[in-house]
């Protein structure tokens, strides 16, 4: 038998062995995935770590060439994986790491233990290997942790973008709608669409729209809040502002928009006030 068929044989054979020795000598204080003490996630992870050793051990098979293609369904999984995805990304390399030297020591045993002479270019050549392969494996699983953490995060702010602009219901029919912090035109898109969608859901007659905790708005979001404005009322939907800026009302005159239709309040308590004066 091929001597590097042997090593084969003999590193698959140890795929059990070295999930319970890397579990047992995991530093179970860190946080994430390697922490857990519930007996279904503990089982969970070592079988991730079984299957990696399966596919690992492949390396040292004559066509072995394309193995990373055969190792791609499992760093995907694990990438995607929410457990691994809230574990530091550094302490999920640094058991990469604990599991190459695994597979030295375990090389080194193999030689040990051979009846026959192992030249030292052939030992180099399977720590080489063992070495470019882990390297390769961290390089991909960097790739797609990052790419499911980007997705995440961008459904996060999605998320927290829609959420942002809930349109309150003071009466039946007259509605607030506060607007918090920065208005990126991305953010203004969406916040202004849920608005004449929240309105038309909710019948509203008016909607008061204050922006006293925006700190500045381009030019941008200047005009697509004229275009909510001009969105509401082609439903029906008066509008009234409250808390406009000297900064924003400088952008609105240099970009020549018209307030003659629109009430304006310096703050929402003297808008709410006109309210209650006007019903």
């Amino acid at each position: 038998m091929p001597r590097e068929k042997e090593l084969h044989t003999f590193l698959c054979n140890k795929a059990d062995m070295l999930t319970e020795e890397w579990y047992d000598s995991l530093d179970k204080s860190k946080g994430g995935v390697y922490g857990s003490t519930d007996p279904d996630a503990i089982q969970k992870i070592k079988g991730q770590n079984n299957a990696f050793h399966r596919r690992f051990c492949n390396i040292f098979q004559a066509d072995s060439e394309d193995y990373i293609e055969s190792f791609q369904d499992w760093i995907e999984s694990i990438a995607m994986d929410e457990a691994h995805q809230s574990t530091a990304l550094e302490d999920i390399i640094q058991e990469f790491f604990r599991t190459q030297q695994q597979y030295l020591n375990l090389i080194e045993t193999f030689v040990l233990q051979t009846s026959e002479e192992v030249t030292y270019q052939e030992m180099m050549k399977w720590t080489k290997k063992v070495v470019e392969s882990i390297n390769q494996i961290i390089f991909e699983f960097t790739l797609q942790h990052s790419k499911v953490a980007e997705r995440r995060l961008h459904a996060q702010q999605e998320m927290i973008i829609e959420m942002s602009a809930p349109v309150i219901s003071l009466t039946k029919d007259i509605g607030f709608l506060p607007l918090v912090g920065e208005i990126t035109t991305h953010r203004a898109q969406v916040v202004f669409s849920q608005t004449l969608t929240q309105s038309a859901n909710q019948q509203l007659k008016k909607l008061f729209i204050d922006v006293s905790g925006v700190p500045i708005i381009d030019t941008m979001v200047a005009q697509q809040i004229f275009q909510l404005i001009s969105g509401l009322k082609l439903i029906g939907v008066q509008t009234a502002m409250s808390g406009i800026s000297p900064q924003i009302a400088q952008t609105a005159v240099q970009l020549g928009l018209n307030f003659k239709d629109i009430e304006v309040y310096s703050t929402l308590a003297q808008a709410m006030k006109a309210e209650k004066f006007n019903t």
